[in-house]
């Protein structure tokens, strides 16, 4: 998946997160909804314990780029690791 793509749908799956905490949403659908951003959010802090080494790589400050990772996951932290890799093996 496109980088921009998967941005894109977690950021509209957070925001819709939120805004099912004051629109009535259908029961189901709001549990999914804040379920599955307490799930994002638990695995993405796994992903900065993990992932620290290449989390660091970051051009920017490291607690940027820990917030990113705990909004986009790999999908912030991967191309640094893949960048180091190429690098290394160079």
């Amino acid at each position: 998946m496109n980088d921009l793509v998967a941005r894109v749908s977690v950021l509209a799956f957070y925001a819709a997160a939120a805004l099912s905490l004051f629109v009535d949403f259908p029961p189901l659908l709001e549990a999914v909804l804040q379920y599955g951003t307490l799930a994002l959010l638990v695995a993405h802090t796994a992903e900065v314990l993990f992932c620290f080494r290449w989390i660091k790589l970051y051009p920017g400050s490291v607690v940027t780029s820990v917030v990113l990772t705990l909004l986009f996951g790999f999908v912030h932290w991967m191309p640094y690791k893949k960048r180091f890799e190429a690098d290394a093996g160079a």
